[in-house]
């Protein structure tokens, strides 16, 4: 009886083995393939940054200019708001 249970004990134990080694195989093919897809994401995002490398300058420059119409602004709708309390 005790041969029985070890026999079945270490049966089990290698069906479990088993069953994990082949389930660490799919998960390595799935990370595999994610893998491909993150390359190609990050050759994606590359570009993106390359292409779009020449836009900082110019956004600084037209914030710079909108903060001049700001300034400008500001007088101009003080005087209209005195201007619409008055009428």
């Amino acid at each position: 009886m005790t041969a029985l249970l070890v026999t079945l004990t270490v049966v089990e134990i290698g069906l479990v083995v088993g069953v994990l080694a082949v389930y660490l195989v799919l998960i390595g093919r799935k990370l595999r393939v994610v893998s491909t897809y993150l390359g190609k994401v990050a050759f994606g995002v590359r570009a993106v940054e390359s292409q779009t490398a020449g836009i900082g300058p110019s956004v600084v420059r037209i914030n710079e200019r909108l903060r001049e119409i700001e300034a400008a602004l500001g007088p101009l709708t003080e005087k209209a708001e005195a201007a619409a309390r008055r009428s």
